[in-house]
């Protein structure tokens, strides 16, 4: 037996040949041999019992596994616009010329890739990149020369000399260089909290009781959509089913966000604590925590909090000695996808699929994982569960505003003296916190992130809750010197290359957004040009799918509306009366390309002789 496939199996034996468990064994392959290869695809299939095609659609949808093999050290730079702006392309330069190879490229002797990868939770801490599983931060063009030195030297990214932030980032089973920059602690999370003092009081009351307090204290979902935390919990809880499950959402991929990442690093207990309760409440006996790949580096931690919690008997069988109540978690890491931040693609990760969201109704608290119920909730929302259990739901309502109860996290990045996260009640201004964070000449803000609302300074007054502004978290600042248009393009071009494919609306509408938004940039566009952006923003908003499509028009309609003279500045009637052209078969190549589907628009390189004008099949 050779070493492939030695570790081919081994991957697949360590989960039991689980065919649920793809992941895992796509990502240790993907350790292992640095690639997954044809040969490796139809090694894992045989292994699994299961059709070769199904293993190659999940390793070609992931953007961490790659078919060509990458270098024994891989490295990422942060391509986020926060990166950008904080100096990113100096030092991309800087490591091609340490490297000798370009970006996307491979060194000859294998030793080193380089590429680009999307937000790494890191914004606050820019330019930041990952080295294998090892993130570093506030780069510059000096310390990228020093960094390849000694990966020549020790050839061990884990290894690199750097000084380990603050809190559990310094402990040994973490032990990176990020630090938590906690700017304002509130009362209701990022406190030292009695441990596990809101299961204790779970463990004395019945479900409905549980669900009963959650309802009453208005909770809802922190994830940005702010369904009521209570309602989707007794959803589940009655709908009739064998099993239920609880997802723990910590795949955090919004451009911008980093404040579950804080919450993983300090207060992980909290968060399990607020699974478990959500298992008692609905009846659920299993449980997954989806980290995102690019947080790998807390997987040991985590792992490590379980199996403390297991010998505590607060997970396991008849946990805190209430008989019958048997609730375990494990932890199921992502590999580079975006689009699984969406509950259902989350789901569909976990069964070991491409993470495409699938159709809703039935939501996933009534039919999510294998078909049965599961409440998928995010990392803060666990946690102000616990809290709630704790304290009461008269005191978390005393936070916020009356549709907006409690604190909320805030990741703020950017044009800032100050960045980090910060935990105040909902309601503050928009301007409040720009003076907390120490915002320089601020001219624009983006609230929640490219999904949300890009905001000018007459909105500055405007307050961030449900009924006005409402955030899953992020805030990125821009200051008057920054191109808005260049933001815009760029959060374009990211869902472009983040959307899954499935619905024509996104895969091809936000292509043709990207295009016409880089015409209005060169110059040559005209006030028509701005109509079809509203109108075809509208309509991909409308028909796509999942949440994804139908946010990702939100860049260049909530810049349209805020910033007018922008766009007016650069759009110019033609003396000769004709329109800049537009070839469409051009801008559908690039949604063809990345979701290796056809388009519903007649493509002439596929002919069919009886029904030429129909869809070619994907």
């Amino acid at each position: 037996m050779d070493d492939q496939t030695r570790i081919v199996n081994q991957a697949c034996q360590r989960v039991g040949n689980d065919r649920l468990r793809l992941m895992d064994i796509l990502l240790d392959v993907q350790r292992e041999l640095r690639c997954i290869d044809h040969r490796s695809i139809a090694q894992i299939a045989q292994q699994l019992n299961c059709a070769r095609i199904e293993v190659e659609e999940v390793a070609s949808f992931y953007s961490f596994f790659s078919s060509p093999r990458k270098g024994d050290i891989a490295i990422r730079l942060c391509d986020d616009i926060v990166d950008r702006f904080q100096g990113m392309p100096a030092i991309a330069r800087a490591f091609e010329q340490q490297l000798g190879i370009r970006m996307g490229e491979t060194s000859a002797d294998g030793t080193f890739s380089l590429d680009w990868t999307p937000c790494i939770g890191l914004s606050d801490q820019a330019p930041a990149a990952l080295i294998n599983d090892t993130p570093v931060t506030r780069l510059t063009p000096q310390r990228v020369v020093e960094i390849i030195a000694e990966l020549r030297h020790h050839g061990d990214p884990a290894k690199l000399n750097t000084a380990a932030g603050e809190g559990n980032n310094a402990h040994p089973q973490i032990a990176v260089e990020v630090h938590n920059q906690i700017r304002h602690r509130g009362a209701v999370l990022l406190n030292d909290a009695p441990a596990d003092a809101g299961l204790d009081v779970a463990l004395t009351l019945n479900s409905d009781a549980i669900l009963q307090r959650i309802e009453d204290s208005q909770l809802r979902g922190r994830g940005g959509a702010g369904f009521p935390t209570g309602r989707k919990w007794r959803t589940a809880a009655n709908t009739i089913a064998e099993q239920r499950y609880i997802f723990c959402n910590a795949d955090e991929g919004e451009p911008g966000t980093f404040k579950d990442r804080v919450l993983l690093t300090e207060h992980a207990e909290l968060m399990i604590e607020g699974m478990t309760i959500a298992a008692l409440a609905v009846g659920a006996a299993h449980g997954i925590i989806y980290l995102r790949g690019e947080y790998s580096y807390l997987k040991q931690h985590l792992e490590s909090v379980l199996s403390q919690r297991r010998q505590q008997h607060r997970l396991g069988c008849s946990i805190g000695g209430r008989p019958g109540f048997d609730f375990d978690i494990r932890l199921q890491l992502g590999a580079g996808a975006y689009m699984c931040g969406e509950e259902s693609a989350l789901i569909s990760s976990c069964e070991g699929q491409r993470g495409e969201p699938k159709t809703r109704p039935p939501f996933t608290a009534e039919r999510g994982y294998l078909g049965y119920p599961s409440v998928v909730d995010n990392v803060e929302t666990f946690c102000c569960a616990a809290r709630i259990l704790t304290r009461g739901a008269a005191w978390f309502r005393g936070f916020g505003t009356a549709a907006s109860a409690g604190t909320k996290l805030f990741s703020i990045c950017g044009d800032c003296d100050r960045p980090g996260i910060y935990e105040l009640p909902f309601g503050v201004t928009v301007d409040e916190l720009l003076i907390a964070a120490g915002a320089r000449d601020p001219a624009a803000v983006l609230v929640g992130g490219p999904s949300g609302e890009l905001i000018s300074q007459t909105a500055f007054e405007r307050r961030i809750c449900f009924e006005d502004l409402s955030t899953a978290g992020a805030v990125v600042v821009f200051n008057d010197r920054r191109n808005i248009l260049e933001i815009v393009e760029y959060y374009m071009a990211f869902f472009v290359e983040e959307s899954c494919g499935y619905c024509t609306p996104c895969r091809v509408g936000n292509v043709f957004l990207h295009e016409r938004i880089s015409k209005v940039r060169q110059g040559l566009a005209s006030p028509q040009d701005l109509a079809y952006l509203q109108e075809l923003g509208d309509t991909i908003a409308k028909t796509s799918r999942c949440g994804l499509g139908q946010t990702s028009p939100n860049p260049i309609l909530s810049s349209l509306q805020n910033f007018p003279l922008v766009y007016s500045a650069l759009v110019k009637e033609r003396d000769d009366g004709w329109q800049a052209g537009f070839d469409i078969q051009r801008a559908l190549e690039e949604s063809r390309r990345l979701a290796k589907r056809r388009s519903f628009i007649y493509d002439p390189s596929y002919s069919d002789s009886t029904n030429s004008d129909k869809e070619a099949p994907a």
